[in-house]
């Protein structure tokens, strides 16, 4: 059985035409309409926390994953009704570095300036049932930093993110979905229970739980679309392939 976990980054209004990357933004009303489709055909959205004992093969059911990248405001003023609408959970991936900030790491790409959640707004997701993950200190690529500094983007960014929410961190985003074996490495020995990437496939038992594939959701996916992207195999054949 492989889970499919979902990869999204804002849920917003998209920025205009020929603005880079426009496809990362899903709008409302289609994040909605997805979830209430899983819904209405039996399953649940969960957690990484709450969907890794399907994941790992322990536990059976109509479950799929919820994750965004980067910690949005969007994301939380969109999204956590929803959820709470359906009883559904979230995993969302702070940079520790950017609370109240923005996603400084996208300017050099031309992608505008988009506000992040602050520390309460952080915690308000929590307390709403969802789940805090890492996705570093500062956005970074990890293979690029030597190994000390990847190791303390790890590491740090797990404890400043538990000192503010008072609570465990255990679910750890790479950046760009670049790794190595040593960062796999060094988010096990950090304390993390997983870690998830971009690359394209639905999550099973044989999978190594610090290099989780996910399923990418972009603005142009259409909702017949993404039942097949959540549904079918087409996802895992394109991982094999």
């Amino acid at each position: 059985m492989r889970i499919p976990i979902l990869m999204y980054h804002q849920i917003g209004e998209p920025n205009p035409k020929g603005t880079p990357f426009r496809g990362l933004t899903v709008h409302p009303s289609d994040f909605t309409r997805q979830m209430r489709w899983m819904r209405r055909l039996g399953y649940r959205g969960l957690s990484m926390r709450d969907v890794m004992p399907y994941v790992r093969g322990e536990r059976q059911g109509k479950v799929f994953g919820i994750t965004f990248d980067d910690g949005f405001r969007n994301v939380f003023e969109n999204v956590t009704p929803v959820l709470s609408e359906l009883g559904f959970t979230a995993t969302n991936y702070f940079v520790s570095h950017q609370f109240d900030g923005g996603n400084v790491w996208d300017k050099h790409v031309g992608i505008p300036h988009a506000p992040l959640m602050s520390v309460s707004e952080m915690r308000a997701w929590a307390q709403a049932g969802n789940e805090v993950g890492s996705h570093t200190l500062d956005h970074v690529h990890l293979p690029a930093l030597p190994p000390d500094e990847a190791r303390r983007q790890i590491v740090q960014s797990k404890d400043e993110l538990e000192q503010a929410l008072g609570s465990p961190v255990t679910a750890f985003c790479y950046p760009y979905g670049e790794q190595q074996q040593e960062h796999r490495d060094m988010a096990r020995e950090a304390g993390y229970d997983n870690a998830t990437l971009t690359v394209r496939g639905r999550a099973g038992a044989d999978d190594d739980v610090f290099g989780l594939p996910r399923v990418t959701v972009s603005r142009s996916t259409g909702i017949l679309r993404f039942l097949q992207k959540c549904l079918t195999r087409y996802e895992d054949s394109r991982r094999r392939g």
